[in-house]
């Protein structure tokens, strides 16, 4: 029994393939590695990315209705090609070797990047600073090396964070109350290296060259695969559990088969397996709900279905097999209330920015211009101030209140933030109306430049900081809780996808706003002059849409059904 519990119960395996020992993988002794890649993998893709849009425009010499378009594909790209990493992740090639295949993408990338910026031939010609020109195989050589980037990003996206929760045991409760807090400096070393990517690279780019503005990335990047490749002895693997697709498709078509069947009163008389561990690999068994219980139909066995041997999984499948479709169906109402937030959180890159280019940008009383998109680095201070805050303040604090483990609960926490995200819209709204009052003060409608110092947006960029730490994070937890270990990545690539969508979002508001409000030739809302407009009308139309958010989100939290796992995966050593 003693020889037993050096083994983790949730079936995780070393790098030789052999049961995890406890004592000598994973936890915190595994995560320095994993955390260190996940920093410099950020610095590497804010870095090249934050300043991308001048690039085209710049060096590629492209238009700037053409450059966005460019950026927003590729931007949307990144946050699709999540999907493909978790699958593969998730059905053959495990965790581990996704990072670590894809990865090598991502060098490959950066550094044809590199040299499409810096080497003769590659980069484009240019008469001044702003003044280049680019070939067409010139600028088809940087896309595909941002293409790459893309491709490389897509696999590292949906699986880092969760492996690095899977060097925590589930089935033991000391390491379990680890994983929260794992979350909350993985986010932590998200933002150090956008800190370090949206200060110190960006200057580089504008001041010294995109050659070395991409290189330094590059390099960022390989330390990054280095960082991932040291911890390899250290780390817990889970095995990978076969097609999810294939296995949630097999449960709807089993299900429509069995329309007219009756499911048993007793739920005990649904198919299982007997033995102790799941048919699917490296997944736990998960004990029947009762919720859409339509799907239970696929697994009530028919007098022809044993007849069959194997089982005809097109007909006849497991409980667990029936909750994994189930948990994503629960999970999908709590998913779409991500969207909303998203798109709040997406004004910091575009309408704060649009608000700036209004107001004095010096620092002081010097002639300094503060670039107006480097404000959003006091929401990085923010999550970097909240984070150990939150760590080490408010989870004990919390704990006295509720006697939950982590303080709050995984939907309470996310609630918390959508809450507070909504003070960040009513704080840009009040902050435009005294804009506006002083342009209306001065008369000074024509000049682009009000008297009121940048710094007063701060507040708002600091709100949505501070909702981060407890709506991102506690979305990252509870994606990779919820899911079914065999489901892992695919459930953290389905929470990525609420910022493309939060995205898209934002674009169809400003677009029906922007034909309502101009009728009858009026000015509009967000006019091409904003001394004109009512900007602060869409920043109170989100904080509406986020208050509706919030309710939306407590009927879904309040109808949620935990998932629960039955049992352990116990695997020890012949």
């Amino acid at each position: 029994m003693a020889e037993e519990d050096n083994y983790t119960k949730d079936g995780t395996v070393d790098y030789k393939n052999n049961p995890a020992n406890r004592k000598k993988t994973g936890t915190w002794r595994a995560c320095p590695f994993i955390l260190g890649n996940e920093c410099c993998e950020r610095l590497a893709y804010y870095g090249m990315s934050s300043n991308l849009l001048v690039y085209f425009t710049s060096q590629l010499n492209q238009h700037s209705a053409t450059a966005s378009k460019n950026l927003s594909n590729w931007s949307g790209t990144c946050y699709v090609m999540p999907l493909v990493g978790a699958f593969l992740a998730d059905a053959y090639l495990g965790r581990y070797w996704t990072i670590a295949s894809f990865s090598i993408i991502y060098v490959i990338g950066m550094t044809l990047l590199t040299l499409s910026a810096s080497v003769p031939g590659l980069r484009p010609k240019c008469r001044t600073k702003e003044d280049c020109t680019a070939t067409s195989s010139q600028t088809t050589v940087c896309f595909v090396a941002l293409y790459l980037v893309a491709l490389g990003t897509g696999g590292i996206k949906p699986c880092v964070s969760s492996y690095g929760a899977d060097q925590f045991d589930d089935a033991d409760e000391v390491e379990k109350g680890h994983k929260s807090s794992f979350f909350n400096w993985f986010y932590f070393s998200i933002n150090i290296g956008a800190l370090v990517a949206s200060s110190v690279l960006v200057w580089i780019q504008v001041n010294v060259g995109w050659g070395w503005g991409f290189g330094v990335p590059a390099v960022a990047m390989a330390i990054a695969v280095v960082f991932f490749f040291s911890g390899t002895r250290l780390y817990r693997y889970q095995k990978p559990g076969g097609s999810p697709l294939t296995r949630l498709c097999q449960v709807v078509v089993a299900s429509c088969r069995k329309y007219r069947v009756v499911v048993p009163k007793d739920k005990s008389l649904l198919y299982e397996t007997s033995d102790a561990e799941s048919a699917i690999v490296g997944s736990r068994k998960l004990d029947h709900t009762n919720e859409l219980s339509f799907f239970d139909k696929a697994a009530v066995e028919a007098s022809t279905d044993r007849s069959k041997n194997p089982v005809d999984l097109w007909r006849l499948c497991t409980v667990t097999q029936v909750e994994e479709l189930k948990s994503i169906i629960r999970l999908l109402p709590v998913w779409a209330t991500g969207i909303i937030f998203s798109a709040v959180y997406g004004q910091m890159g575009n309408l704060f920015v649009l608000q700036a280019e209004y107001m004095n940008a010096r620092l002081g009383h010097t002639n300094f211009i503060i670039p107006e998109a480097s404000l959003s680095i006091f929401d990085t201070l923010s999550v970097i101030f909240w984070v150990p805050v939150y760590d080490r303040v408010i989870i004990p604090m919390t704990r006295k209140f509720t006697g939950h483990q982590n303080g709050l609960t995984q939907l309470q926490r996310i609630g918390t933030g959508l809450f507070i995200s909504i003070f960040a819209m009513v704080s840009a709204g009040f902050l435009e109306i005294v804009r506006l009052n002083i342009v209306r003060r001065h008369g000074s409608y024509s000049v682009k430049e009000a008297p009121i110092s940048i710094f007063w947006q701060v507040p708002q960029y600091f709100i949505i900081g501070c909702a981060e730490v407890f709506t991102n994070i506690g979305q990252l937890e509870f994606f990779y809780e919820q899911a079914p270990d065999s489901m892992r990545s695919l459930f953290s690539a389905l929470s990525l996808t609420t910022t493309a969508l939060g995205s898209y979002l934002s674009s169809f508001l400003v677009t029906i706003v922007t034909d309502i409000s101009t009728k009858n030739g009026k000015h509009g809302w967000i006019p091409d002059n904003l001394n004109y407009g009512h900007l602060q009308y869409f920043f109170f139309l989100l904080a509406i849409l986020s208050v509706l958010n919030l309710g939306a989100f407590i009927l879904a939290a309040k109808k949620y059904t935990y998932k629960k796992a039955a049992g352990t995966l116990r695997q020890l050593a012949s």
